[in-house]
């Protein structure tokens, strides 16, 4: 994409948002200020929205390594669901560090292997990655809510929702200055896209991987596997997504429960969009949903839905995708 044209969404996007203001009949200028002062305004408001920008970081990289190979996984959250359902499980039954490595682990094969039978439906049988995920989304919604009102359930607990872990089982911030907190989470989601943007662009499997995005026939007739491609590559996006679940337990939640998502998956695709085809510019486009998701919520005391945002965004996100769309209709990035 022209690297003028996402300062340019921006600037649209301000302006929409603006325009919105004025329709639901807010000042613009109070508006604006309650959001910034909410989002970045203070140290507890900055460790919000890093608390906020933590799980869209995460399900971005895993967001965009799909779009890498040419898929679009609509699927991060149920992979995301299903990681952080059955990591707090492992973190229940394991206790202690120990615990939480295992069950970070046990996030990420469980969330990739949700993710696997759309990779393989899409490499062996051309059925199409939006549909297949779109399905597992709802398996996942059900499973885990089963999960959780059954066999996962805490003793104590009188709702769908497994016991909480542990303190010795709980991430504690990497720093803490005052009301300021950086979770470890966020490092961890650091280097995941540093790792995610270095493969990609320094390494053979990284380059087979774009290659088969771009252009599936052109890489199967370089001798790129253009099928195993696809399966791994959904694989390792849905361990991602699955990361980024079991990392909300141990750092944020502590707990899960039916409905602990909250559509951090789908904002994901946004954030994976806004990136542009650059994996560090997910550090950007997170942040900036972050700030909007924890300020949003301070336009609520203006009597202004804290919605307007969201509407917004997607309203930029949408244009992106056109705008994506029409140039592959003439070239690859």
């Amino acid at each position: 994409m022209n690297k003028t044209k996402v300062p340019a969404l921006v600037i649209g996007g301000i302006i929409l948002f603006v325009a919105s203001l004025m329709v639901a009949g807010a000042n613009p200028v109070t508006a604006i200020s309650q959001l910034l002062t909410g989002s970045v305004g203070s140290a507890s408001a900055i460790s919000g929205t890093i608390r906020e920008m933590t799980p869209l970081l995460i399900l971005g990289v895993s967001v965009f390594l799909a779009l890498k190979a040419g898929l679009f996984n609509i699927g991060a959250e149920g992979q995301f669901l299903v990681g952080s359902c059955f990591a707090a499980a492992t973190m229940l039954a394991v206790g202690g560090p120990l615990g939480v490595v295992l069950g970070v682990l046990v996030g990420a094969i469980s969330g990739g292997l949700w993710a696997l039978p759309a990779g393989y439906i899409k490499a062996f049988r051309n059925g199409h990655e939006v549909i297949t995920t779109i399905m597992l989304n709802n398996i996942a919604v059900n499973l885990t809510k089963w999960l959780v009102s059954g066999p996962f359930k805490g003793e104590k607990a009188v709702s769908a929702t497994t016991a909480t872990l542990p303190i010795n089982s709980q991430l504690t911030p990497l720093i803490k200055i005052g009301q300021f907190e950086l979770p470890q989470a966020v490092v961890v989601g650091i280097l995941l896209t540093v790792g995610v943007g270095y493969w990609l662009t320094k390494t053979t499997s990284g380059y087979e991987l774009r290659a088969a995005g771009a252009n599936p026939t052109a890489a199967e007739f370089a001798g790129v596997k253009t099928k195993q491609v696809t399966v791994k590559a959904m694989f390792l996006s849905g361990s991602i997504a699955g990361i980024a679940g079991a990392l909300q337990i141990a750092q944020f939640e502590h707990r899960f429960y039916d409905g602990s998502s909250v559509g951090y998956g789908f904002d994901a695709l946004g954030v994976a969009l806004l990136a542009g085809g650059n994996p560090y510019g997910l550090f950007a486009s997170s942040f900036l949903f972050g700030a909007l998701n924890k300020g949003g919520t301070s336009l609520m005391g203006l009597g202004i839905d804290k919605g307007i945002t969201t509407m917004v965004l997607a309203i930029v996100i949408i244009i992106f995708a056109a705008i994506k769309y029409r140039q592959r209709g003439g070239q690859n990035d």
